[in-house]
């Protein structure tokens, strides 16, 4: 299979090479996004005797993280940094599926590649959490939380993420979209404080990959891929066919809508 740099120089047209060039342009931006919602986010996290934490200030610095991602690269790619919210633009007639195939491909590099320029700058005392069996910034399922609860959960709050990019893309809100970058970091804040102490509230399968990639801590990470994902073909289809209005089907959203997600502490 030909590589999208090999089709951009051999592209015949000059609108085929514009076009190439904005796909291109479209994956750097999801891969740097990515990449700095693990490096950022993640560095938000730290927690040890010379650097106090909690699940609030977790909560909120994600979501400001989110906030500075959309403000970057919603312009170019929709800034989804999340195979769930890159499906449920697929769904929602935004992206073809192609394009789709390499959102994730690259959203999952990004969030590798963010954490692991995180190991490089932090010591390893900071990476690893005093006092707790799990790294810096690995989602896992509290001990009280059964498995099935916790997939319950991350299908609830993925939900909710889902509908405020819905919500957005309505081209009944077109006309306001100045305030995007706010709302999807408070979204982010605010689902993380809600559900991050039970299941880390990832709603993000690359998000929730890369630490435990990095840390060689696999447990659990089915379940925030079928969680999320599960969610987002549900939750998208339904306000697609419930809610979505009429002149959303004559004409379909601009591509580059601001559309984050995130992933939380």
């Amino acid at each position: 299979m030909k590589s999208p740099l090999f089709k951009c120089l051999c592209a015949k047209s000059p609108k085929e090479k514009v076009k190439l060039l904005e796909n291109l342009c479209c994956l750097l931006s999801e891969f740097l996004g990515t990449g700095m919602l693990m490096f950022l986010g993640c560095m938000g996290c730290i927690e040890s005797d010379a650097f106090e934490s909690s699940s609030l200030l977790r909560s909120l610095n994600f979501g400001m993280i989110v906030l500075i991602i959309i403000q970057c690269f919603g312009c170019c790619s929709g800034a989804h940094l999340n195979p769930a919210v890159t499906l449920a633009s697929y769904i929602y007639d935004m992206i073809s599926l192609p394009m789709v195939v390499g959102y994730i491909v690259v959203q999952i590099l990004g969030a590798i590649c963010g954490y692991g320029l995180l190991k490089v700058f932090l010591p390893m005392d900071l990476i690893q959490v005093p006092g707790k069996s799990t790294a810096l910034c690995l989602t896992s399922v509290h001990a009280n939380i059964a498995t099935w609860q916790a997939v319950g959960i991350e299908m609830c709050i993925t939900a909710t993420l889902m509908w405020v990019c819905c919500g957005v893309w309505d081209s009944r809100n077109k006309m306001f979209q100045d305030s995007v970058p706010i709302r999807f970091g408070m979204t982010v804040a605010a689902l993380s404080m809600t559900a991050g102490p039970l299941t880390g509230a990832s709603m993000n399968p690359a998000r929730s990959l890369a630490p435990a990639i990095w840390n060689n801590q696999m447990q659990d990470q089915w379940i925030y891929w079928v969680g999320p994902l599960l969610s987002s073909i549900i939750a998208t289809n339904f306000y697609k066919y419930v809610f979505k209005s009429q002149d959303c089907e004559e004409e379909k959203p601009n591509t580059k809508v601001n559309v984050a997600q995130i992933s939380c502490p």
